[in-house]
């Protein structure tokens, strides 16, 4: 949580690109996964999604010829699965782990709704921008069984929300 246009964003998606590829660097202190992963970000909105989130970890969305610019390296891309509707969105990607498996990240966006966020554990979630409370904790729930992390990376523009105060107070 810190002022707008200071750098959240960009250290959000370096931080998945580690957790993906698992390339961490010596001085790294955080949490390190020593095996693929499956691994969410998300935005506010699929347009949001794309032109924020995803063009931090894969590059520029409308040119697929500039994927792998971003935080994820072109040669750890293994395979992109487009989403249907909206140009330039991409679905899910396959990253190339160290241990020579992939890993999977899928976009998500809150406009979609806690229900469509239920099912599968994951090992990461990125929220990118305050999230309403249900998907909070809704993403809390996918990585209780891989004992994995949630981060998210955002201005408290909202003001004292139930996630702001979340961090603030423990509660």
């Amino acid at each position: 949580m810190a002022g707008n246009r200071c750098g959240k964003t960009t250290c959000g998606a370096a931080e998945m690109a580690m957790h993906l590829t698992g390339a961490y660097p010596d001085w790294w202190e955080g949490k390190r996964f020593d095996k693929p992963i499956r691994a969410w970000a998300a935005g506010v909105t699929n347009e949001s999604t794309r032109d924020v989130v995803q063009e931090k970890l894969m590059g520029p969305p409308q040119r697929e010829s500039e994927w792998g610019t971003g935080m994820i390296p072109k040669s750890a891309i293994g395979g992109v699965i487009k989403a249907q509707g909206i140009s330039g969105l991409i679905d899910s990607v396959g990253v190339m782990h160290v241990t020579g498996n992939y890993s999977t990240l899928q976009f998500k966006s809150y406009e979609r709704q806690r229900e469509k966020w239920q099912g599968m554990g994951l090992e990461v979630l990125w929220l990118d921008e305050e999230c309403p409370e249900d998907i909070y904790l809704e993403g809390l729930t996918r990585t209780n069984e891989t004992k994995g992390i949630v981060y998210i990376t955002f201005s408290p523009v909202a003001g004292w929300t139930n996630v702001v105060q979340r961090f603030l107070t423990g509660v």
